[in-house]
């Protein structure tokens, strides 16, 4: 397994590039606590606070080992691993048979993974990085909507779109949502602006959580929404719904549903 899967960088790996190196050191925060988790905790710690969060309920089925990995960017064995451990914590459990597979406990155990209070104490870092995202983001669909998108990334962008309307789970969903955002900023034409973009995208993702599926399907609105300002030429509109798109993130993302407890 690579050291980024869908262009996702595996917790506690090095960033390749000297590219998002340096776009990383002028404009990202210093989040080197959750750099420090291993693979494996930093797995356990994401579904059990996705858990906590009731993010995932009690009952639901999680995908399969393989999805998640795609999803978290780290190996399966290391997913494999994780899921044991949650089962162990009383977080998940496993069930036998046609209609089992690995679920969160029915009465979860709460706050059992030490490594939750990492992404606990990251809250003003990842908004910062959220705000770098906004500003990066309204910058490429402003400039995709200027240049215009080419028939070819026009039928990929809206794929893409078509395919998270589709997908099973937060996992599938997870990879789809990458790839269209990289879609839309190699769409500017411009590599010096997609690589920096890319850069602190991937940063972020470190700190995504699975979602249910109807949150999604919200998300993935924004994401038609987009494709049509940018077709239309609109580049006032194609900013709009990005900045709405990123700003969401300060009421969604793990952060606030923190607060609100």
């Amino acid at each position: 397994m690579s050291t980024f899967e869908y262009g996702v960088a595996m917790p506690g790996s090095p960033v390749n590039s000297r590219a998002e190196q340096a776009t990383l050191g002028l404009n990202a925060p210093p989040l080197t606590a959750i750099r420090r988790l291993s693979a494996l905790d930093a797995v356990r710690a994401r579904i059990a606070l996705a858990v906590d969060l009731g993010l995932l309920a009690p009952g639901e089925r999680l995908p399969g080992s393989d999805r998640i990995a795609e999803a978290l960017g780290v190996s399966e064995i290391t997913v494999r691993r994780a899921l044991v451990a949650l089962c162990k914590e009383g977080v998940l459990e496993r069930r036998r048979g046609r209609t089992g597979g690995t679920l969160v406990a029915e009465r979860p155990a709460h706050s059992t993974v030490g490594a939750i209070e990492t992404y606990r104490a990251a809250s003003a870092d990842v908004h910062q990085l959220i705000d770098h995202r906004l500003v990066l983001e309204c910058g490429v669909a402003h400039l995709a909507a200027l240049r215009g998108l080419g028939p070819e990334s026009a039928r990929e962008l809206d794929r893409l779109v078509e395919e998270m309307d589709r997908a099973p789970s937060w996992a599938e969903f997870h990879g789809c949502d990458e790839r269209f955002h990289m879609a839309v900023a190699a769409a500017t034409g411009l590599e010096s602006v997609a690589e920096p973009y890319g850069a602190v995208l991937r940063e972020l993702y470190r700190y995504y959580l699975p979602y249910p599926l109807d949150f999604l399907r919200h998300s993935n609105d924004e994401h038609r929404a987009l494709v049509k300002a940018i077709l239309r030429g609109d580049a006032v509109e194609a900013a709009e719904v990005a900045r709405r798109h990123v700003e969401d993130l300060h009421k969604t993302m793990f952060m606030d549903l923190l607060d609100r407890r």
